[in-house]
């Protein structure tokens, strides 16, 4: 008999380990010893990543260093596709029970019986095949739904799903910056569904959406009697996360108390609950979102300069929907099928309808398209969405209310590959001229003031401060 499923053999009488390696390697398994759980642990970490890793534990109840329960409870928290067959010399239900509630798929007392132990093995390698299974196609799921969230042609969220499989497999810390509603928390989500922490819990918390006297009780947990009202310890988000992702979101709003103790968990990774002087360590990874530049808010003395350098280590500049106008017409058509199979509506937006929305300057980006998508598939009567199903306030900033599309202004724009009909080169060099122009009509038109200018033009001031540098425009004297 053949069997693809290796064997890790745990128990500090060298002897006893030797003789199971020998029976079962006679049954066809392949098999390795261990002197003790630090030792097995070592192994099973050192072959986590390997095709032909260890799919069964058999491991003694008692040893040095790190004893059988103890064994189990690290590798259930590790890694449950792993089958653990318990076996001790002192056979008591209570200890049985335990081990069984602990994740172990079989118990045996000594001295072994051959048969049961070949039943137990047998069933043991059955257990991690099966679970084997179903967590490669939780994890093809996972991946799936994760990136099918994400919708895209622009060449700037190409860039984003570019870092993302480039952070997935790491646990370093990630920097969100983009404006509310560019889909921040779907990329985390992203990042979290592809990592190796998949299958631990991802945890999102809003500095913004949170009194500024509870933030560190709901960050950091407290204990009893830590405050009027604490009647119970209470954990929080960042011992939830344990073994997943945490998203901290609106980083930006933290204030400097719960800055100076988070950028300890950040470096440490471990933290005291309010009201508490026990220190708890956690195995979190962190990805933080900002919907203001953390770098102005540096410069402003708002936020901690080494927090800032200590979380912007890979930084993610997420696009507004104004910035990838081309991605609407993809955008609508994700959202039209999702409130299609909510509400039983078959529907199809109008041509005209999908040029206002594409006219359109979305201050709340894709969170407003996605809204504006289910009104109308909701409001409208008709299997056509026209124009006058769409919102308010989309038609009225357009200007088309009987349909027709309005002009856009020129503004004396020139576009250099338009000139004299069609000049050859590059869509990025063709619109460096157009994007020049626009950018010192704005500058001049708010005389100079970079901070509005940047909000007219909806860009981060940073990207500001990049463009005038990159075309050269110099405020005059």
């Amino acid at each position: 008999m053949n069997h693809n499923t290796r064997i890790l053999i745990v128990d500090d009488d060298l002897i006893v380990a030797d003789s199971i390696a020998e029976f079962l390697s006679r049954e066809g398994y392949k098999t390795a010893t261990a002197g003790d759980g630090n030792e097995a642990l070592a192994m099973l970490e050192a072959t986590r990543s390997d095709d032909n890793g260890f799919g069964a534990v058999v491991t003694d109840m008692n040893m040095p260093r790190r004893d059988g329960l103890d064994l189990l409870r690290t590798i259930s928290k590790r890694d449950q596709s792993i089958a653990v067959i318990v076996i001790t010399g002192y056979g008591k239900i209570e200890t049985a029970v335990e081990s069984i509630q602990l994740g172990a798929v079989d118990y045996l007392t000594k001295p072994i019986v051959d048969d049961e132990l070949r039943i137990a093995v047998r069933k043991a390698v059955q257990h991690h095949t099966l679970l084997a299974e179903n967590q490669t196609l939780r994890n093809q799921l996972h991946e799936r739904n994760a990136l099918d969230n994400l919708i895209g042609a622009d060449y700037r969220m190409q860039k984003v799903y570019d870092m993302i499989e480039a952070v997935t497999e790491s646990k370093t810390t990630v920097l969100l910056q983009g404006k509310s509603g560019t889909g921040k928390t779907m990329i985390a989500r992203a990042i979290h569904a592809q990592s190796p922490r998949r299958m631990g819990p991802i945890v999102t918390f809003s500095c913004g959406a949170i009194p500024e006297t509870l933030l560190e009780s709901e960050l950091f947990g407290h204990a009893k009697g830590a405050f009027t009202g604490a009647e119970t310890d209470k954990p929080g988000k960042i011992l939830s996360a344990d073994g997943g992702t945490l998203l901290i979101d609106e980083i930006n709003s933290a204030t400097m108390a719960l800055q100076i103790k988070l950028l300890r968990v950040l470096q440490e990774k471990q933290f005291e609950p309010v009201g508490s002087t026990e220190t708890v360590e956690v195995d979190v990874r962190f990805i933080l979102a900002t919907n203001e530049p953390l770098g102005d808010l540096v410069a402003a003395g708002k936020f901690r300069e080494d927090l800032y350098y200590r979380i912007n280590v890979v930084d993610i500049e997420v696009p507004t929907l104004r910035e990838r106008l081309g991605d609407i017409p993809l955008l609508t058509d994700h959202f039209l099928i999702k409130y299609e199979k909510e509400t039983g509506k078959r529907r199809r937006f109008s041509d005209d309808a999908i040029e206002i929305l594409k006219q359109y300057h979305w201050p709340g980006n894709v969170r407003e398209l996605e809204n504006a998508v289910e009104r109308a598939v909701v409001l409208s009567r008709q299997p056509i969405i026209h124009v006058d199903d769409l919102p308010e306030t989309v038609i009225a900033s357009v200007g088309g209310r009987d349909g027709s599309l309005s002009a856009p202004a020129n503004h004396g724009i020139t576009v250099p590959a338009l000139k004299n009909g069609w000049t050859q080169m590059s869509l990025t060099k063709a619109m460096e001229e157009p994007e020049r122009q626009i950018i010192l009509a704005a500058l001049e038109a708010n005389n100079w003031n970079r901070q509005v200018t940047a909000g007219q033009l909806n860009i981060n001031r940073t990207t500001l401060y990049k463009k005038i540098k990159q075309y050269k425009l110099d405020q005059p004297a």
